[in-house]
């Protein structure tokens, strides 16, 4: 029911015009005050999406007050659909200015003597205890209807008493007491008492209240031995010690005992629940003898269903520290370590088991430990694992239930973590991949191809010898449209762009286009040429795009795969780029930025107001510059030949001091093409930090272009400028980081060799000769011979985050600026909330926002007094926590200059590593700075008592105001 209504409640209002806030509340008032209940019930189920569209605080607490109204004289359907609203709209309430007088109207409800009316308004109040935790006039009506004679209201009761005492110290406190003799009372009704139990989850605020609770539950446990209560009570246990911590492992412990000794399977299946509930929540606690416990009831029990379970809470726990615990802490005695690998032995017992659930775990836990325990000599280990894997792959490829696709995905992340982590053994993976993937199901084959090119991204095993099976299965694939062959045709293409990094070849490519013409949609054609330009296979993605132009509907995707081919196109130009040739070189950088600045004219009209494009706008216009630099630089260096130093260039040198000016009009360019590569850098970094919502490899890729930038301006310093106090130490490379891509690969590898042959040029010859501008050169074509990889934040946008701000003092109209006197401060609040799309947190969270608050003088009033110099400028900042997804806070201003002052607020947000992320917005309003009439009157009055002439002047030079 609850999720109907909520369905419910989230589609009403699908009619309803774009309004602005005001005008959509007098709507929806217009409706409460209707005289029919089915307009006042569409009224108050609308409001869910009123606070969505509008979320701040001075419309929300007026929604709310006229809930509140409603609920004090309507009737009891009507209560019940505020209750909803109530509920649903939770992160909202914490917005409700007039609290008191909000709950003032809903708790005049209380002293109805309709139990159901009593019953909602519990309900409500429950609903409402994070804004009013501590009235007390609520605690005393729960406790009251506690005792109630109605079954309606004392339900409700128990659900205000649970939600209070989350909430609340002091009615956790004062509640306790009255639970536990209630629970224990004869006269209350064991259904009753199973729907009590729970409220004791809450009593975790202090020490001693977790005891007492502790101690009650410990003799429910004993007094009661019914499944039913012994299920509720041990749930209710764990989840108090989760909260509490500190007798987690004392928890730990029942559960081993009820599940070792209680011989109810519902009992222990309630056990196994818990304990994976306290392996994901606290694995550290854990200890070796806890583990060996789960180990032999997994290997001494005889149903499947309580293996799965328990070998489930092992696999959590082999992901963790605890796997290192267990085989660290083994004591020297000979019992106890042939024990102590009770795990591996259950491991290997269940890699081949006949129901697939177990084996998935089985291989789960094995691999956890060859990849956790590396310093150990696990060989055996290993091989068990991948042979567990291969056969878990045979048996789930041919099968295409959604049981048997689960532990595929299972056995295919664990294929991927292992070749991670051991190297060795990717040869042997890929080729049972390989191999296994002509005869699986297509669903099945979907799933591999992802491992496939998973791996491949990180380790380049996929040699030219496999390309030919893949090809085979691609011609395989029948003239099917169904979505299953469309999205294998997409996989497979990614496989076959992953394994042929350098260039696909004119057999390879036409086959793909082939099977596109045949089995193909137009969507399939552009993802497949999306991953062809991740993979930087341009001309592929050029042919590709330039087939899809007259297949879309509007002109905006037209503009925006025209875009795309150019940007391919240009792309395409530069893989004819080879070293010591530098006039060609030119020519095709010269081409390829013909076809960018057509890219980007074709990239603009694509954007819209709701999609501006930026991202990709910046990355663009960035590689534009980026291009255009290197071609500058290829110029600069060719001056050499064309304008050699002067004769006179080494007197000129001593005579100014400038040992540089020897080497003629080249080193004044270098120097501006240095700082240009500076420049680009930093504007790299900026873009870094405007992407909050992109994904890893797209930042990554991001760095990777501005750390190119930086090394060619220190390659100008090292070779040309500043050849004695170049450092290299800063530049040489991590060999030891972990490479995610070929793309990555291939750019460390130009960045060390450009490094290597800076170095050795720097200390053999002073500069400046051919030698060093042909190290510039070939350093400028290595950079740009590698393709340029267009990443997944490119095209696709997963993550969506934005921040809407509101300030007050607000003027009607943006343009007029607000009056304050001169002798006042402006006390200008800022309040804000953040909205997600529909994964909110995916690559990172919010940890909090950077508001910053800057005002210029624009104008001056004619009066030119002097006035101290102090508080002249504002520039402040400040950090809130968004609670909710709503922040508030207020700054101080003072503007003692008469005139008009512009006020910028800015935010950024810092993400839970501490990071800042320049998101915007950025707002701004105009303060008009006035005279206050006391100081007006007193200069007024010194004015005129001066000499008449003066007078005069001033009123001749001041007579406009």
């Amino acid at each position: 029911m609850a999720a109907s209504a909520k369905s419910f409640l989230a589609d009403a209002g699908y009619g309803e015009q774009e309004l602005d806030a005001n005008s959509a509340l007098m709507e929806l008032d217009k409706g409460l005050r209707s005289g029919k209940l089915g307009e006042q019930c569409e009224a108050v189920v609308r409001f869910p999406r009123l606070f969505q569209k509008y979320p701040f605080p001075i419309l929300i607490n007026s929604a709310f007050l006229k809930l509140a109204d409603v609920f004090r004289v309507g009737n009891n359907f009507l209560r019940l659909c505020v209750l909803k609203v109530t509920q649903q709209s939770e992160k909202h309430l914490e917005k409700i200015l007039n609290v008191d007088e909000f709950v003032k109207r809903v708790f005049s409800v209380i002293h109805s003597n309709d139990p159901v009316a009593r019953a909602i308004t519990l309900r409500m109040l429950g609903s409402m205890a994070s804004i009013i935790p501590e009235r007390k006039n609520a605690h005393h009506s729960i406790r009251q209807s506690l005792d109630s004679h109605d079954n309606v209201e004392v339900e409700a009761a128990i659900f205000a008493a649970a939600n209070f005492s989350a909430q609340s110290k002091d009615f956790a406190a004062g509640i306790c007491n009255k639970i536990s003799e209630m629970i224990q009372g004869l006269a209350t009704p064991v259904d009753l008492k199973l729907k009590l139990i729970p409220i004791l989850q809450h009593m975790h605020h202090d020490a001693s209240l977790a005891s007492s609770s502790r101690q009650l539950l410990q003799q429910l446990v004993t007094s009661y031995p019914s499944t039913k209560m012994v299920i509720v009570t041990l749930h209710t246990f764990t989840l108090l010690a989760a909260s509490s911590l500190v007798d987690i492992p004392k928890q730990i412990q029942l559960l081993l005992q009820y599940l070792k000794n209680d011989p109810r399977k519902a009992v222990k299946r309630l056990a196994i629940q818990d304990l994976k509930l306290l392996a994901n929540k606290t694995p550290h606690t854990w200890s070796r003898e806890n583990i060996q416990a789960l180990c032999e009831s997994a290997l001494h029990t005889p149903y499947d269903s309580l293996k799965l379970g328990m070998l489930s809470v092992l696999s959590t726990l082999s992901g963790t520290i605890a796997i290192k615990q267990y085989f660290s802490s083994a004591p020297g005695t000979a019992a106890t370590t042939a024990r102590s690998f009770d795990l591996v032995k259950l491991a290997q017992e269940c890699c081949y088991h006949n129901n697939r659930g177990i084996a998935a775990h089985g291989v789960r836990i094995l691999t956890n430990i060859s990849a956790s325990c590396q310093e150990k000599d696990l060989l055996p280990l290993e091989q068990d694992a991948v042979f567990g894997l291969e056969a878990l792959l045979v048996l789930c490829s041919q099968d295409d239930s959604p049981g048997a696709q689960a532990t595929l995905k299972i056995t295919l992340t664990c294929m991927v973590k292992l070749v991670k982590c051991r190297p060795h053994l990717s040869q042997s993976v890929v080729e049972s991949l390989l191999t296994q993937l002509h005869s699986a199901q297509d669903a099945a084959r979907i799933l591999m191809c992802h491992c496939l090119a998973a791996i491949a991204m990180q380790l380049p095993v996929l040699a030219d010898g496999m390309l030919g099976d893949l090809m085979d299965l691609y011609k395989l694939i029948g003239r099917s449209t169904t979505d299953k062959k469309q999205e294998l045709l997409v996989s497979l293409a990614t496989v076959i762009f992953v394994s042929s990094q350098k260039a696909l070849s004119s057999e390879i490519k036409t086959v793909i286009k082939q099977q596109l013409e045949n089995a193909s949609n137009g969507w399939t054609a552009y993802r497949i040429a999306r991953q062809a330009s991740r993979m930087g296979n341009h001309d592929m993605a050029r042919e590709l795009y330039q087939s899809l132009l007259t297949q879309v509907a509007s002109e905006h995707f037209y503009f925006w795969l025209n875009s795309l081919k150019e940007f391919s196109h240009a792309e395409q130009c530069l893989t004819g780029l080879q070293e010591d040739n530098y006039s060609s070189a030119l020519s095709c950088i010269a081409e390829a930025l013909k076809s960018y600045h057509k890219g980007i004219a074709s990239l603009t009209a694509a954007s819209t107001p709701l999609n501006p494009l930026s991202f990709q706008c910046g990355f663009v216009k960035l590689r534009i510059d980026l291009l255009q630099a290197f071609s500058q630089l290829i110029c600069t260096c060719n001056s050499l030949k064309t304008s050699p130093p002067p004769a006179i260039a080494t007197t000129i040198a001593m005579t100014s001091g400038n040992d540089l000016q020897r080497c003629g009009r080249i080193s004044n360019q270098m120097k501006h093409s240095m700082e240009e590569f500076r420049n680009l850098a930093t504007r790299y970094g900026d873009l870094y930090q405007s992407s909050f919502d992109a994904d890893s490899a797209t930042l990554r890729n991001v760095e990777l272009q501005q750390q190119s930038c930086l090394l060619i301006s220190h390659a100008i310093e090292a070779l040309i400028l500043d050849p004695e106090s170049a450092s290299f130490q800063e530049y040489s490379s991590n060999g030891t980081a972990h490479v995610e891509s070929e793309y990555e690969r291939r750019m460390m590898s130009v960045f060390n060799h450009v490094l290597e042959e800076v170095e050795s040029l720097n200390r053999k010859y002073a500069p400046v000769s051919y030698l060093h501008t042909a190290c510039l050169c070939n350093a400028v074509i290595a950079l740009l011979k590698v393709p340029l990889s267009f990443q997944r934040y490119f095209f696709q946008k997963l993550q969506s985050t934005s921040i809407k701000l509101a300030l007050s003092p607000s003027p009607r109209n943006p343009a007029e600026p607000i009056a304050v006197q001169n002798n006042q401060q402006l006390a200008l609040k800022v309040e804000g909330v953040v909205q997600h799309g529909s994964k909110p947190g995916l690559f990172r969270k919010i940890q909090s926002v950077c508001l910053n608050v800057s005002s210029v003088l624009q104008s001056k009033s004619g009066q030119d007094y002097k006035i101290p110099i102090d508080n002249m400028t504002n520039e402040m900042e400040q950090r809130v926590e968004p609670h909710n997804d709503y922040f508030s806070t207020q700054f101080l201003l003072n503007f003692v200059i008469l005139g008009t002052h512009n006020i910028t607020v800015e935010s950024s947000v810092i993400d839970s590593n501490g990071i800042v992320w320049k998101t915007g917005p950025k707002t701004t309003i105009f303060v008009k700075s006035l005279e206050d009439p006391y100081s007006q009157q007193v200069r007024l009055q010194q004015q005129q008592g001066q000499p008449p002439s003066q007078q005069q002047q001033q009123r001749t030079a001041y007579s406009r105001f």
